[in-house]
């Protein structure tokens, strides 16, 4: 069961993360019409947090459903790499 709560927690901060990605680029954009150097900083740093999120979301993902994936196919007789 906890399991399932941190995969949930992790897929809500991906979401809130490229959420508030999305609100960056529509204020910057907003306030500033032209091309701007630091418009273009503040976009690739809402971009970078959600790229951040994202393989955090990769790495715990292994962490928690791997062990079982590789079960399983072990299993079914299928071997993996060194595992």
């Amino acid at each position: 069961m906890r399991d399932w709560a941190v995969l949930s927690t992790t897929i809500a901060m991906v979401w809130t993360a490229e959420f508030l990605n999305t609100a960056l680029e529509i204020v910057v954009d907003l306030a500033s019409p032209d091309l701007h150097p630091l418009a273009r900083a503040g976009k690739d740093v809402g971009a970078a947090a959600v790229l951040i999120a994202a393989s955090s979301a990769v790495i715990i993902g292994i962490i928690i459903l791997g062990p079982p994936l590789i079960d399983k196919l072990h299993a079914l007789g299928v071997t993996i790499g060194v595992f």
